[in-house]
């Protein structure tokens, strides 16, 4: 176990996908076709993840979670039946559904046998005139967002903001959300698919047809005293305000960008070498920018954005050598989950 596993992606058309997961992130789209997520890694019953590098290759994370989950957990291992977390790639080239998941508690209500679904998103790229809609403005009440939803304006009850390259938006669960307009996100989330529609904006397939909605459900799930959810900006994002105009010799962030109870993620750009894994604790790397090379006993691994690496609890420290500079989001399992 001591070396990181990267898995083959798991490409899902959506209605509301486009074509960036393979334009922009190199992901190998089978077809013409619109496609919303890459299920980057993932023990969901709907997919289990499989190795496509090293030793194991060929095997599922569903069976080292069932053959060794210390060794990728640590410490925390019995307290998890099926690996912690799903993290996806997201091409919101049209417009998610208003959405809504639910909390522990609801879901053994309303979708038993699922888990429970808080998310964070972090934003790689977005064109002009997207747009992330995350809680309820305040004031907004059952009965204002019922009338809204009859009415057809549901947008108008939700904070909204223009997302931008280095946003992160956290959305427990019990938060309403949507995205779209041409946004491309990594998501990391609960190991769930619980998600209940709540508004799909009057969106009609060819044959006329809408998708179904679960307006019960998610009024149930829905945290009413949440407010407006904004995003936190990792500093120094290429292409941003602040990012330094600096010699890449000189690139050194290390920024918390969330911390929650079910992961705590952070934004690392550096342009030296530096060191990742060797921690005791779960963590995945995600590539957000920039190309770098990660040495291990196993050979050499190549990072370039879009790609990912599950790093065990049980592997030792190892050395990433950035090209120029490199840009992580690193997740990591809190012990006291």
């Amino acid at each position: 176990m001591n070396t990181p596993l990267r898995f083959e992606p798991f490409l899902r058309p959506m209605v509301w996908g486009g074509r960036q997961l393979g334009d922009v992130l190199g992901k190998p789209l089978p077809n013409g076709g619109a496609y919303g997520e890459a299920w980057e890694i993932s023990d969901h019953p709907t997919h289990a993840s499989v190795i496509s590098h090293g030793p194991g290759k060929g095997q599922t994370l569903r069976q080292w979670m069932e053959h060794q989950p210390a060794a990728l957990l640590g410490e925390t291992a019995t307290r998890h039946a099926r690996f912690p977390w799903l993290v996806k790639l997201l091409d919101a080239w049209d417009w998610l559904s208003v959405q809504v998941h639910p909390n522990e508690a609801d879901v053994i209500r309303l979708w038993p046998g699922e888990g429970s679904k808080t998310e964070a998103w972090f934003v790689l790229a977005a064109a002009p005139g997207s747009r992330v809609y995350a809680g309820l403005l305040p004031g907004v009440d059952e009965k204002g967002l019922r009338k809204a939803l009859r009415e057809g304006t549901v947008g108008d009850c939700l904070h909204q903001f223009s997302p931008r390259p280095g946003d992160c938006v956290f959305l427990p669960a019990g938060t309403v959300h949507a995205v779209g307009g041409g946004v491309l996100m990594a998501e990391v989330q609960q190991t769930s698919d619980a998600t209940f529609r709540l508004f799909d904006w009057n969106r009609r397939d060819a044959q006329g047809q809408m998708r179904q909605l679960h307006i019960e459900e998610a009024l149930a799930c829905i945290h009413w005293n949440g407010g407006p959810i904004h995003p936190v900006r990792a500093r120094h994002y290429p292409g941003g305000a602040d990012s330094p105009s600096l010699q890449p010799a000189s690139v050194s962030v290390r920024q918390r960008l969330v911390d929650c109870s079910y992961f705590s993620l952070e934004y690392i750009r550096y342009s030296a070498p530096f060191t990742c894994g060797g921690s005791g604790a779960l963590q995945v790397l995600l590539v957000l920018h920039g190309r770098g090379r990660l040495w291990t006993g196993e050979g050499v691994w190549q990072l370039a954005p879009g790609s990912s690496l599950l790093l065990p609890a049980a592997l030792d420290a190892l050395t990433c050598h950035p090209e120029g500079d490199l840009g992580i989001l690193l997740s990591t399992l809190p012990r006291r989950t």
